[in-house]
């Protein structure tokens, strides 16, 4: 039932190839002191180190930094990166790389920092106007023209998997929208993934990203197979959100045995190091696994949930301004969708109920999306996630403009198993109002 070969079978001018791409990767206790020697490997000399303020107090920067100067490396901070940043924070980090004249890069923080640093070499390497490597249609959708500088991204939260992959995401402020930019270009060059990083992070930060992970992995699970995807007329267009493929379903159900087992164990005790070490690794597997599957519906949908925000405030981030966590802002939509996608690829619906806890034993394969929507819902109470769209603070009056920020996402929204319409996302959002 894991792997439902089926699923892969030719289709139609659909392609018959899927790609492997990664980035190198050191995991492990420590591995922030080693930024310096791969930094010198990777030819640095003068780099930029990326984090946000937040960071810089903490011991990763300063390992980091550390490391970087003792090989002989020139190291210039920029500690301005916006938690959920936004074209805007994407333009100044830009600007400051622009004129820096660096030949590496290392970002050290969550998916918000590696993004922005991401963005911040493109644009210094290919200056361009901003829309034009932004995802179609809301962006012209071009071409990233050629290599950029290396870069070393080291994670500090067990989450976005952004190390991994080409993606960078980013709020469009005139739009109210999330949106972002996609490249094979854009992937980090090397990734030093420390768990110590996490032992430190709070319970509602830890919940966030670790449902962020388990969505990446569902949402890769479920996806259209590669082979519904049409065949490129040149086989160096072939994207990175391919579509599920065998190579991204063994990251995508190790991820998920690691969530049923760890997520909140290390949501509930800080101390349980042996929790919140496996949930960096499930973050690393589901990372590599979207960067060569790609999301689908839950986080076309998030864009809108978190570009939209009005008044909520997440416990542990920061309260300056509104703001739905990512990770959070995607899991709220988690269960309606996968009720609705499932009919598409049942089998692997319950399958990946059944990596993340659930008894599946009596369970038919038309009940495959409820079983996997009560088993995401009962997680996501234990965790306290709210619950549903509604309470972070949408209503039935907003479904219209978070349809139309979500419909944008056509990247997204096409990579479903089975097809959404626009009155189907509409449908979907008001499932989302309230699970319990």
């Amino acid at each position: 039932m894991s792997c439902c070969h089926h699923y892969y079978a030719p289709t139609e001018n659909g392609d018959n190839a899927f790609s492997v791409d990664i980035s190198s990767i050191t995991f492990g206790s420590g591995v922030l002191t080693e930024a310096g020697s791969h930094a010198q490997g990777l030819g640095m000399t003068r780099v930029a180190l990326f984090t946000d303020k937040r960071l810089t107090a903490l011991p990763c920067v300063a390992q980091v930094s550390a490391s970087l100067k003792a090989a002989g490396i020139d190291v210039v901070l920029y500690d301005e990166v916006k938690v959920e940043p936004t074209d805007q924070s994407f333009l100044a980090a830009a600007r400051f790389a622009a004129e820096g004249g660096f030949n590496g890069y290392v970002s050290v923080g969550g998916g918000s920092v590696i993004d922005t640093c991401k963005a911040a070499s493109l644009y210094a390497s290919h200056p361009a106007p901003f829309l034009d490597y932004v995802n179609a249609p809301i962006g012209a959708g071009r071409a990233v023209p050629g290599p950029l500088q290396p870069h070393i991204a080291c994670p500090t939260t067990c989450g976005t998997g952004s190390e991994c992959t080409g993606i960078a995401i980013f709020d469009l402020l005139s739009m109210q929208v999330k949106t972002g930019i996609v490249s094979k270009r854009l992937k980090p060059s090397m990734a030093l993934i420390d768990p110590l990083t996490t032992y430190s992070l709070p319970r509602n930060v830890v919940a966030s990203s670790g449902f962020d992970v388990l969505s990446h992995a569902l949402e890769s699970y479920t996806a259209r197979p590669y082979t519904r995807r049409a065949r490129p007329a040149n086989p160096t267009l072939r994207p990175s959100g391919q579509g599920a493929n065998p190579w991204s379903d063994l990251g995508c159900e190790a991820a998920l045995k690691l969530l049923g087992q760890y997520l909140q164990r290390a949501v509930s005790d800080a101390s349980d190091h042996e929790a919140r070490d496996n949930m960096m690794y499930a973050a690393t597997l589901a990372g590599i696994a979207f960067g060569n599957a790609g999301c689908h519906v839950p986080h076309g949908m998030s864009y809108s949930v978190a570009g939209l925000v009005r008044n909520f405030r997440a416990e542990g981030y920061p309260q300056h301004e509104p703001m739905v966590p990512h990770g959070m802002s995607v899991i709220v939509n988690a269960p309606a969708v996968f009720r609705f996608n499932a009919p598409a690829c049942p089998e692997r619906h319950l399958h990946g109920a059944q990596c993340l806890g659930a008894d599946v034993r009596d369970a038919a394969l038309e009940d495959a999306g409820e079983v996997l929507a009560r088993q995401l819902i009962s997680m996501m109470k234990a965790a306290g996630i709210p619950n549903g769209t509604s309470a972070v603070g949408y209503g039935e009056a907003d479904v219209d403009a978070l349809t139309a920020g979500a419909w944008a996402q056509q990247r997204l929204i096409t990579n479903a198993a089975r097809e959404v319409t626009r009155t189907d996302l509409s449908d979907l959002f008001r499932g989302t109002l309230r699970y319990w």
